[in-house]
């Protein structure tokens, strides 16, 4: 091996249910950030640690689209079955097919509308997603 690797945008695949998310912004497209707590500590006054691993193991993902793609019907719907009904959650899963890297959870949902951007040119369009209990393999 001579030390290169290889990252390829195309080989990211992201589906929330039976959907395949497509219309990817340019640039950072998705973002995986950890809500819980993760591992937190205090200190007394004697200088004394206790540290607390939060088991909760929920995410926030952030999927950045570009104005035209289909996937912002497939995330409005769910959005208004969840308003409507509760029943616009869906699993998901998003996976590197060039490496390890795999995020997957049972169940997501659209936490609220885009902004709405209008300018000059197409806008891109950010859909913030929570998840229930989910598993993140990082390489």
């Amino acid at each position: 091996m001579d030390g290169i690797t290889t990252y390829n945008p195309l080989m990211v695949k992201v589906a929330l249910g039976t959907h395949m998310v497509t219309g990817y912004a340019e640039d950072s497209f998705i973002t995986i950030e950890e809500i819980s707590g993760g591992v937190t500590s205090k200190s007394g006054c004697d200088g004394e640690i206790v540290r607390s691993v939060d088991p909760n193991m929920r995410f926030s993902v952030k999927l950045s689209l570009l104005m035209s793609s289909p996937t912002h019907k497939y995330l409005l719907d769910r959005y208004r079955r969840d308003r409507q009904d509760g029943s616009g959650h869906f699993p998901i899963l998003i996976k590197d097919l060039t490496g390890a890297e795999k995020f997957t959870a049972n169940t997501a949902w659209v936490t609220k509308l885009p902004t709405n951007t209008k300018g000059k040119e197409g806008q891109n369009k950010e859909w913030t997603l929570e998840t229930g209990q989910a598993d993140f393999q990082i390489e």
